[in-house]
């Protein structure tokens, strides 16, 4: 068996930066300005928002916006997902 050498403090060099941001939870209703969601993103946040009435006229407001920032948004249930550029939302197992 030949010898397996690791060398971890190299490997930490070849790894991706911290990751920022948080996870944020809300309620997509329109009681919410669609900039607060826009500057949420911005600050490299995913949001997961509960949507409670039409989608497509709740996110007309800030969706725009985000892809134009390279963000993306993905429909899942009852939910939206709103992810910021260094994020992918994968949806292979759905």
């Amino acid at each position: 068996m030949s010898d397996f050498n690791l060398n971890l403090s190299e490997a930490e060099e070849h790894l991706d930066e911290d990751v920022e941001g948080d996870v944020v939870l809300g309620i997509l209703d329109g009681s919410t300005d669609p900039e607060v969601w826009v500057r949420t993103v911005e600050a490299d946040n995913v949001l997961v928002l509960a949507v409670e009435g039409d989608l497509n006229e709740l996110a007309k407001g800030f969706a725009r916006p985000v892809r134009d920032m390279g963000g993306s948004l993905t429909h899942f249930r009852d939910f939206l997902i709103v992810a910021p550029p260094e994020v992918d939302i994968d949806t292979d197992r759905l």
